[in-house]
Formats: C-alpha cells, sequence, structure tokens
C-alpha cells in the first residue's frame, strides 16, 4: 500500500473553492483502495487533473517513476510544488492550467513517454466536458479513472432498459469500455458534498467494435432520441426537427422495432440508426 503523507501546514491554509468546485480527499483507505483500484506501472506515463492538496497525488506518485499534474487553481499549484518537493522529485510536473484548454496530444508528444493513464478528481460542475473533451485525444490515452458524483457514474456504467441508461451511457460505451470500481462515502471529503461519490475506470477501444460511418450523426441521432425517451423512436423520427422521417420498412431494414424507446437500444443499434439516418441526409 502506497504510503500516505499527513498534511502539511500549507495544506490546511487552504480554503476550497465554490467557483472551482473543491471538495479534498482526505480518507487515508479510500484513497488507497482508489490507488489499488488503478494498479500501476513504474513506467507509466501518468497524469492527474484536479490534484488540489495532493492527498491522493502523493501516493500515486510513489507508484510511478514520473507524473504530470494539472491544477487550474494557482494558489494549490504553487502550494503543491511545496508539498510534493517537486523541485526535488526526477520526474514531476506541475501545469498550472485548465484541463479543458490542454493540448493532450500535443502533451504526450513533448514528453515522449507513450499514452498517458489518467486520473483524477473531477469537479462535478464541469466533469461531462472534461470527459467528452478528453475522448477527443483517446488516441494518446490509455485509460482514465475518474471519481464523480455517484449519480453520473452510474449513468456513465448503465446497461440498455436501466432507469440510468441515457445519452451519457451510450456515447462513452461507443468510445470506451467503461467499468464501475467502487462507492466513495460523502465523508471522505472536506467539505463533504451532498452527494455520494465512485470511482470509475474508461479505457478507449484501440479499434471500436463497431463504428459509425458519421460520428457527428451518431451523436445527433443518440441525443435526439434521449431528448424524448418517453416517446417511440417512430415517433421521435417524426417529431424531431433535425432527423429525418423514418417509415416501417426502413425500421425493418435495421431490424429495430419503432415501437421501441430510446433506452432499449445497445450502442450497435444506435449505430445501424445513425447509419441509416446518414444516407438519407448526406
Amino acid at each position: 500500500m502506497a504510503h500516505i503523507i499527513p498534511k502539511s501546514p500549507q495544506q490546511a491554509k487552504h480554503a476550497p473553492r465554490k467557483r472551482f468546485g473543491q471538495n479534498f480527499l482526505h480518507d487515508t483507505t479510500v484513497i488507497g483502495q482508489i490507488v489499488a483500484a488503478i494498479g500501476l506501472n513504474r513506467q507509466d506515463n501518468l497524469l492527474e487533473i484536479g490534484p488540489g492538496l495532493g492527498a491522493l497525488t502523493e501516493p500515486l506518485l510513489a507508484e510511478v517513476d514520473g507524473m504530470t499534474v494539472i491544477e487550474l487553481d494557482r494558489d494549490l499549484a504553487a502550494q503543491l510544488k511545496i508539498n510534493i518537493g517537486a523541485n526535488s522529485h526526477p520526474d514531476f510536473t506541475i501545469i498550472n492550467d485548465n484541463a479543458m484548454d490542454i493540448d493532450y496530444r500535443e502533451l504526450a508528444i513533448k514528453q515522449g513517454k507513450g499514452a498517458f493513464r489518467v486520473v483524477g478528481n473531477l469537479p462535478y460542475n464541469i466533469s461531462t466536458p472534461i470527459l467528452f473533451r478528453l475522448l477527443e485525444f483517446a488516441d494518446v490515452i490509455c485509460d482514465m479513472h475518474f471519481m464523480l458524483q455517484k449519480e453520473v457514474v452510474d449513468r456513465i456504467t448503465a446497461e440498455p432498459n436501466t432507469k440510468a441508461y441515457g445519452r451519457l451511457s451510450v456515447i462513452m460505451q461507443y468510445h470506451c469500455q467503461s467499468e464501475y470500481l467502487l462507492t466513495v462515502p460523502n465523508g471522505a471529503f472536506n467539505p463533504p458534498p451532498k452527494v455520494t461519490s465512485a470511482v470509475f475506470r474508461l479505457t478507449p477501444f484501440a479499434n471500436k467494435p463497431i463504428t459509425a460511418k458519421d460520428e457527428a450523426v451518431f451523436s445527433l441521432v443518440v441525443r435526439e432520441a434521449f431528448n424524448h425517451r418517453r416517446k417511440t423512436l417512430r415517433a421521435i423520427f417524426k417529431a424531431s426537427a433535425l432527423l429525418p422521417t423514418l417509415d416501417e420498412t426502413d425500421f425493418e431494414q435495421i431490424a429495430i422495432n419503432p415501437q421501441a424507446r430510446p433506452e432499449t437500444l445497445g450502442v450497435a443499434e444506435f449505430v445501424a440508426l445513425a447509419d441509416l439516418v446518414a444516407k438519407r441526409i448526406n
């Protein structure tokens, strides 16, 4: 188990900032479980987003030869440099920037250490945009381990025909293999958030099991379908101004029941539907 270093006096000075969605992890048992679940090797090219006070950073750094962290908060970035001892570590880099603005492909090429293993306790208010941003760089990401609001993790990892299954489930599972790892109680944070959290893994497919002919159309179909999730597919394709009307023959062609609702379709069925739409609108 990685050694957990107690909070330093510098750490105690930082007050969590609501505008950054800061909730700092402090439970050493949970931290140990997260590190174990990631399963690091010494040579891994580790990238942490939102290290905060470094509670997770220190035990992670003990498992690898080098690590890069991205921290938006300028005060935290400076404090982290002191807490971790960045000047004395041979390969520890702090990037004081917005994770949404980073070109991860360019960063990977510059470092020359292979694909990233990404970890992070993401601010819940911007977690989904960051996930979609990272998908743009899936070719330089080996896997991602994040802690998010449990409700969001449930949606990402949900199976068809469940209440949690929706747009986020389909899009993430189209690009990645998803796995729910562990639940984290709100008492593990300071200040405690109002919701329970969870840790999950996303592993981008090197070769997707199935690929849409037009991924923009695929995203459109999935979004429009779940915008009207209570309607049948037939009704959705009649009501949406952004989608063509499909008749019985169209649905028969791709072996999908027009009376089905969006939450009953798997990723492959959404791809088949999107490919049909792409033929109509392209």
